[in-house]
């Protein structure tokens, strides 16, 4: 019986583990992927940054000229 010889069990574990693996891969690109596509659409994003969005506010109206 040689020394280097692989039981079932092993050959099982790798394969969990390279299926894990290239799950794993898939995750970091989609990841990668969609922070790619935000930051080439950077002017249409409106984030939470603490400003007023130009979207949320109400349009302004002039203000008439015999107010005071």
């Amino acid at each position: 019986m040689p020394l280097n010889a692989e039981h079932e069990i092993h050959r099982r574990r790798r394969s969990r583990n390279v299926g894990l693996g290239i799950v794993l891969v898939a995750f970091v690109a989609l990841v990668f992927a969609l922070t790619v596509v935000k930051v080439q659409q950077g002017d249409m994003m409106e984030a939470f940054d603490h400003q007023p969005r130009v979207s949320a506010l109400p349009p302004e109206q002039p203000e008439p000229e015999d107010a005071r």
